[in-house]
């Protein structure tokens, strides 16, 4: 009986589900998202389509649990902000906002909507960019290298990229003067993201290398380290298609065109590391494979790899690498599959834990 009151009291102690929430979650709009767009390039209506209702009700409940949690646990919130593991999972809502922005051009024409959520997620952007890395800058106590920084910091080259594609798909549809800027935006936003990809990952890189590694610390942000340059690609090659609609790009296309072909074959490099490293964590250190939200951070790149490949053929001519989107896409789809699954599984066992008495 004293037994029983004590673990009442621990349990009564621990955080709830909403107030752990990660705020890495919206990468699971990210991962929906870009396959919903891979399926639609390679002709594959029917998934698109499912995919994009999907991605709706899952960003709208997203950001009702987090502005829950901003209100009931904002401690928990607002110190994940400045958190060098957690913060940078945040920009994943300024993602998932650019890549459910892109699929209202591309799936419904629905440029209407695409311009608030591309307004929404530059304000996003604006915010969070300067409010986690002053935070991350100013804050007294912080971790050391190998233990403060991951993949995950990476998410702010794929939000920062994010905006720089939706700014093209829809500066197509934008009338002079608005078409210049939108698409000088969509540049400034592609070289930017593609400095900080540079910064991050020479940190990254230095870790790998020079600290020792555990299984644990190969989390799926990871990934990342392709996804940014997939989505950087993708970025580079809506803009070579866009030269026509802002001449003053046609005496940049060179410097695009190098810069976005360097892009691919970073993100293409990084695919069999990557991989290795997948075997080395779960096959070789047999660390445990059970759901995680962050494995939506692994879904994304894949499917990015598809999209990104794709536009890339179609800006460039490249035809010899058309094998490789279709390929991706399965791939991609299939981890959505297995991910979306673990999802489901994970949410039912908390429900029915939640139910039994305690």
């Amino acid at each position: 009986m004293i037994n029983s009151s004590k673990h009442s009291k621990k349990t009564s102690k621990q955080p709830s589900d909403l107030a752990e929430l990660s705020p890495a979650y919206f990468g699971m709009v990210m991962a929906t998202g870009i396959v919903s767009l891979a399926a639609h390039l390679l002709q594959h209506t029917l998934i698109a389509k499912a995919l994009f209702l999907l991605n709706i009700v899952v960003y709208i409940s997203l950001w009702i649990l987090m502005l829950i949690r901003s209100i009931r646990y904002p401690k928990h919130f607002f110190g994940d902000m400045i958190d060098h593991l957690r913060g940078p999972g945040f920009f994943t809502v300024v993602a998932a906002t650019g890549i459910l922005g892109s699929q209202f051009v591309l799936l419904t024409a629905n440029y209407g909507i695409a311009t608030v959520l591309w307004a929404v997620a530059l304000l996003l952007w604006f915010g969070l960019t300067y409010t986690i890395f002053t935070g991350l800058t100013v804050k007294e106590r912080k971790p050391t290298l190998d233990k403060g920084i991951s993949g995950a910091w990476l998410l702010a080259v794929v939000a920062t990229q994010a905006i720089a594609v939706l700014s093209v798909l829809l500066a197509v549809h934008v009338t002079q003067p608005g078409k210049l800027e939108m698409n000088f935006l969509a540049l400034s936003m592609w070289l930017w993201g593609g400095m900080l990809y540079i910064w991050m990952m020479s940190l990254i890189f230095y870790r790998y290398t020079f600290f020792s590694l555990a299984p644990g610390d190969l989390s799926p942000p990871y990934w990342i380290n392709m996804g940014a340059m997939a989505i950087s690609t993708l970025a580079g090659s809506l803009l070579i298609i866009n030269v026509a609609d802002a001449p003053y790009l046609t005496s940049l296309l060179p410097f695009i065109k190098g810069f976005t072909i360097f892009y691919w074959a970073t993100g293409t490099w990084w695919i069999p590391m990557l991989v290795i490293l997948a075997i080395w964590r779960h096959v070789y250190k047999r660390f445990p494979l059970k759901y995680d939200p962050l494995y939506w951070g692994a879904v994304f790149p894949l499917g990015m790899y598809a999209v990104s490949t794709e536009r890339m053929n179609e800006a460039m001519g490249f035809h010899f690498l058309s094998f490789l989107p279709p390929t991706f896409f399965y791939i991609a789809l299939t981890a959505w599959l297995i991910a979306f699954i673990g999802f489901c599984h994970d949410l039912l066992r908390r429900i029915i834990f939640k139910r039994l008495p305690a």
